[in-house]
């Protein structure tokens, strides 16, 4: 199979104001216009949600689109591409708000990209929150000098992808690994209260 090479140009929303800056990356078939509105209560910070480059419908052929950051099929190139983008975009970012504080939270297939992204950057990076997330396989636990130290795992107690023995496991494992956990009454979704909590510098 013979490859292009193509320029591409990535979506995002941006919203606040203040020294802090967060980047948060969707799960799978969210857009970032709905998926944003989660953080607007967060203050003096500044929110930047990217959206995955693959976008589809959600039942069929037509209705409600989602994006998703990549898929099993040429998974490889995807992550590179990922990361290439995040790169971009953090750079502009850092360029344009100069921010004290760099926060990066992931929620569900965004942990993966972002936890991928993070072991690769050189971008500082002040805190990783892990929100509702296996840590990907392809990183080993132990390989992670590259992460934040400020790290954080959440879940939903009634998270129905993460629930009983696969939630206790998976917490575990994020603690094992200099990750604090934190659980909410909910289910796989973001909590308003908590992203304030786990956000928040002042």
């Amino acid at each position: 199979m013979r490859t292009l090479t193509i320029s591409k140009e990535l979506r995002f929303t941006q919203h606040g104001s203040g020294k802090h800056l967060l980047i948060a990356l969707h799960g799978y078939g969210q857009l970032v216009e709905f998926f944003s509105k989660k953080f607007v209560d967060l203050t003096n910070t500044v929110v930047v949600c990217p959206e995955g480059t693959h976008r589809f419908y959600l039942e069929g052929t037509s209705g409600r689109v989602g994006a998703s950051w990549m898929t099993k099929e040429w998974r490889e190139q995807d992550i590179l591409e990922n990361n290439n983008v995040l790169d971009q975009l953090s750079q502009q970012l850092i360029a344009e708000l100069q921010p004290e504080k760099i926060t990066v939270l992931g929620f569900s297939q965004g942990v993966a990209t972002a936890a991928r992204w993070l072991k690769y950057t050189d971008l500082q990076v002040d805190r990783f929150i892990a929100w509702a997330g296996v840590f990907p396989p392809d990183i080993p636990f132990e390989n992670l000098e590259t992460l934040p130290i400020s790290r954080f795992a959440v879940l939903g107690k009634d998270d129905p992808y993460f629930s009983g023995d696969k939630a206790d496991e998976m917490l575990a494992n994020y603690r094992n690994f200099g990750f604090e956990t934190r659980a909410f009454q909910g289910k796989h979704e973001l909590n308003t209260s908590l992203i304030q909590q786990l956000c928040s510098y002042d």
